[in-house]
Order: structure tokens, then sequence, then C-alpha cells
């Protein structure tokens, strides 16, 4: 599918973008959805794990200019870089695809600052430019998404940032949801680094000198390795985060009420690895033959992938109670400390460090702050082999969920698909929230569409979605040959 991306008039979709992988069979060398496909350089898929993806997201928040972190730098020079809402595009793929080649060369100068590993330091400190380029192959430890190339799109809706990187050759995926909350910085800052910070990590593993795809098909161990490693490279990123926070807090209080949910679904072959800190889903639509408890009939099931952490959700408040037995009211008017819903995320400094609740003032500060931190960044972790039963899986911040269900997502989308199988399946479900919030607010999609970002907000909140068909589903592959 070549995505488009929709002229903002009045809130109009702004970011819809589309990948369909090449077929394994086919020899054609024209250009293939938008994608620059040369003669000769067609990439070959023996037994794909995703077939193609969707992406869409609509603004309702409006954000300032200046709400980014160091000055604005990753407002102005990273996300244009990195972004490209109208389609994937393909870039080299290679060890100094890292942070120095997506962040500016005036913005290295600040990332020094930054509690980075040593690697990424290092490579900061080999190339001073911020073009792209191919090097000679990597060593193993370098070994995670190496490929002749590799494609990205994404994108940012007010508060919310989206993101994918496909490897064809490596069979691999990366799709990334990131919504932001208080101001865009937290989710700016994931969107510039957390895919280089997760790879830098699994680059670190012990591959045995063997190919990914064969060392982790049945390898238990090595899968959880792979999760810790995701889990290691969010923890990293709040701890950079936090450490940027620290250093601009004095100029910019208002830094240390910012942060995160993070969802991050990686593909490796055919495993599907999902960490979620907050209230983004990931919702899986199978036959339910393969492992899960769905007393499937034969007709298509939702399973969530990821776990809700939200004061609402039973486990999490007990956690939070449990963890501050000396604190009498760590959730006030059903808010954490009375400030937010979510029990997990990257960021919100002032409900993590004493220090930086001291930077607000007034009514900003949160009171009695007795056993601090009241928010972790701690992910919920799980990983699912994808079987043929498995036809596709929705992410989506928590404003889709605001008006649908997990079983609406999935038929929503799978009457979609039926209808249009070489349709936009994560643009059509954007639309239909627009249509649902606009009834339910007694409005014409037309009159609430026309309502500015922020007002808007009363209506429906930011709302970021990816589609991703698995392609080992011959139904699915037949079925959405050109999503």
């Amino acid at each position: 599918m070549g995505g488009q991306a929709i002229t903002d008039q009045g809130g109009e979709i702004k970011i819809s973008f589309g990948y369909h992988c090449n077929n394994s069979t086919d020899d054609s060398s024209k250009e293939s959805d938008g994608i620059d496909i040369r003669p000769g350089n067609k990439l070959r898929r023996a037994n794909g794990s995703f077939s193609c993806l969707s992406g869409a997201a609509l603004s309702a928040n409006a954000t300032l200019a200046n709400t980014n972190i160091c000055n604005g730098l990753f407002g102005a020079e990273i996300l244009p870089a990195l972004d490209s809402p109208t389609s994937f595009r393909r870039i080299p793929s290679s060890p100094s695809f890292s942070k120095l080649d997506l962040l500016s060369s005036s913005f290295q100068s600040s990332l020094s600052n930054l509690s980075c590993s040593p690697s990424s330091l290092s490579e900061l400190a080999e190339d001073n430019s911020s073009s792209l380029r191919s090097t000679s192959a990597p060593c193993r430890s370098e070994s995670f998404l190496n490929a002749t190339e590799v494609k990205i799109a994404g994108g940012a809706a007010g508060e919310d940032r989206v993101q994918a990187v496909c490897s064809e050759e490596n069979d691999s995926l990366f799709c990334a949801i990131y919504d932001g909350f208080n101001g865009r910085d937290a989710a700016d800052f994931l969107a510039g680094t957390l895919y280089e910070t997760i790879r830098h990590y699994l680059g670190l593993l012990d591959w045995d000198g063997l190919p990914y795809l064969e060392v982790e098909k049945s390898c238990t161990s090595f899968k959880q390795r792979v999760l810790n490693s995701m889990e290691q490279a969010l923890i990293q990123a709040e701890n950079d985060f936090l450490h940027m926070v620290e250093q601009e807090m004095d100029n910019r209080p208002d830094l240390v009420s910012i942060g995160s949910c993070v969802l991050v679904v990686l593909l490796l072959g055919k495993n599907m690895y999902v960490l979620n800190a907050g209230d983004s889903r990931a919702v899986l639509a199978t036959y339910g033959d393969q492992g899960f408890d769905t007393n499937s009939d034969g007709r298509l099931q939702a399973v969530q992938l990821t776990f809700s952490h939200t004061v609402d959700n039973e486990s999490e408040r007990i956690q939070l109670l449990k963890n501050h037995p000396d604190d009498r009211s760590p959730i006030v008017g059903g808010k954490v400390k009375g400030k937010l819903k979510v029990t997990r995320a990257l960021g919100v400094g002032y409900l993590k460090k004493k220090r930086m609740n001291d930077a607000l003032m007034g009514i900003l500060c949160v009171r009695n702050l007795i056993s601090p931190p009241y928010i972790s960044v701690q992910p919920s972790l799980t990983v699912h082999e994808i079987s043929s039963s498995d036809h596709f899986v929705v992410l989506g911040s928590d404003g889709l969920f605001d008006f649908f269900n997990n079983d609406d997502v999935v038929k929503l989308v799978y009457s979609y698909i039926l209808r249009h199988p070489s349709g936009d399946p994560a643009k059509f479900l954007v639309e239909q929230l627009i249509m649902r919030a606009a009834d339910c607010a007694g409005f014409s999609k037309e009159e609430l569409m026309s309502i500015p970002a922020g007002r808007r907000r009363k209506y429906h909140d930011d709302v970021t979605v990816i589609v991703i068909i698995l392609g080992m589903n011959k139904r699915t592959s037949k079925a959405s040959t050109c999503l």
C-alpha cells in the first residue's frame, strides 16, 4: 500500500503510512507501493512472519512548538529526518546506523551529557556527520538488524509518536507507539533513541556465530534474553531522559511532569516480542487453537497481549498500595497521588524523585510525596510464537480504546480487510473512531473535525494505530496482497 499524508484541514488524519512485503515468487522489478525497488535488488522471504502493515494517527492535543527538550532540537532536527508520514523509505543499515545517524550534528554535543552506554558515546565520537552510509559487514555483536537495507516510517500526532522499522532480509519488524502526556518531550525522546538503544542491547547477546533466526527458533532461554535486552533498553532510556530533565529543570520545571507510555512490538522470525509500560495495547486476532484459552469455535478471537497499567487494574492498584505502606493516600481521586491514572510510564520525574517534585511550584507540586517513586518504568514483557492461526495484530494508544473494546477492533479490521484487500485498515479504524466520537458528542463528523486540536481534546484523545498482517497465515496473505 502506498501511504498518503492527508492535509490537515480542520483536523484531518495527518499521518498514514503502509508497507507491503515483496512477494517471494514475484520477479518483477517495477516500483511497489511507492518504494523504490531497483532491478536485481528485490528482497526474498522464504516464510515471512508478516506480510504488510499500515499505520495512521490523528491529533487531538495541541502542543507548543517550543516544548521539546534541549531547546527544541528534537522537534526541529530529529523527527523530520526520521519520520516519513507518506510512506516507508529505504535507508542503508550498518553498525553506524545509530543515534549519530538519526540525530543532527547540532544535537550530538547535547547527547554527550547523557548517561548513555559507552558504545553509544564511542559511536558518536567516530562520526560527526549526520549522513547515512554503508560500511563493511559487522561483527557478531552487531548482528541484530544487520541487513543490506531497512525501511522506516513514522509520524507525530499531538503528543503521540509512531514508528516502524522493517528489514525483510532478516524477517524482522520493529513497531512502537509512544503516547506522551503533559507534553511531547518524552515521546520525542523515545522516537529519537529507543530503537537504537534496543538494537544496541540486542547486539550484546551471544549469538554463537549463528544467524539469529536459527538460534531463536526453539531456544526458550534465548527468547528470555531478548526480552531482558528490551527491558534493559527501556530502563536505559529512562535514565537518559531523567538525566536530561535534571540538567534543564531549573529553566524548564515543566519537564519533570512530562512522560510517555511505551508500546513496542518486535518481530524476529516467527516470534513476536511485546513490551509495554502504560495503557497502550497490542491485540492479536487469532483463530485460537494455538495455546490461547479462547474457547474458540472457529471464529476469529481477540487476545490482548499487553497489560493495562492503570489504577483501574486491580492488580496494579493492589501493588501500588503494597509498595507504599506508610502513605495513606497513594491514590487520590482515582489517580496516582491525584495526578495520573497510569501506574507505569517513562519520565514523570516529579512522581519518582523528590528533587524533581520540589522543582514545581504551588498547586503543581505533589503534596506528601512520602515514598517515591510512585510511577514505575518497569515494563510488562511477553513473547508469542506466531502460527498459521494468527491473522493480524493491532497496536493502539489508549485513545483508540476509549471508544472500542478489543472485540470491536478485531471485528472492524477483519470486516474491512474482507471488503478492501488493498485498503488501509489502520486509517479505517481511525476514521471509525472519528465517527463514533462525533456521534457521542452530538456532532456530525465534519463538525467534530472542524474543531481545532486542543479544544477537540474534550471529545477524543490523540489516536495512533498500527495494523500488522501476519504473513504466516495463508488466508491472510491471499486476502491482503496490497495493504
